[in-house]
């Protein structure tokens, strides 16, 4: 399961990286692929909705029981998830105006494009750096199980419907350096 957790990191860090390939493009004041960002941010929405908020509230539920000291831990990750998602919201409704040809200034959009990133990749460091170790302490294999049972069954359909529908992406998301190796 942690295995799997980690290489859910990995891919989430690849796909932050295209998105960092896109942003700083646009910061360049070129014109970046906009569907393709679109589709980035809605795989990374999907997933945050279908994987990461139930695994966060069973985690949470569990180390509340057999770990109180991670309640905080807990709690700021919860937070960071939630302005995290807000975030992403955000910068979903400014692809719609965009791919609408609304005007949108494009410096404020590379600026919040480039927040999101920092706060996904201090989120994501907070999980791996200290949510993980407590999971491996404190989880026995039926919780374990339970974890895996929650995640996405879809998760690598999706992954692979990307890969069918976007080869650019996927070519990126294949380039961008996997945090495993």
């Amino acid at each position: 399961m942690l295995t799997q957790l980690r290489q859910d990191h990995a891919n989430m860090a690849r796909l932050l990286h295209v998105l960092q390939l896109k942003q700083k493009t646009l910061a360049e004041g070129e014109r970046p692929n906009f569907q393709l960002i679109r589709e980035v941010v809605d795989y990374i929405l999907d997933y945050m909705s279908g994987f990461t908020e139930p695994l966060e509230r069973m985690c949470t539920e569990q180390l509340n029981v057999r770990a109180p000291q991670a309640d905080a831990l807990c709690q700021r990750l919860s937070e960071d998830y939630r302005a995290l998602n807000e975030r992403l919201a955000k910068l979903s409704q400014d692809l719609d105006m965009i791919l609408m040809d609304a005007v949108v200034p494009m410096d404020r959009f590379s600026e919040d494009l480039r927040a999101y990133l920092e706060a996904h990749r201090a989120y994501l460091r907070g999980e791996r750096e200290e949510l993980f170790p407590l999971i491996r302490e404190h989880f026995d294999e039926d919780d374990l199980d339970r974890l895996a049972k929650a995640l996405p069954e879809g998760a690598e359909a999706e992954l692979a419907r990307l890969q069918e529908g976007y080869p650019e992406l996927y070519a990126e998301f294949r380039e961008a350096p996997s945090p495993l190796h």
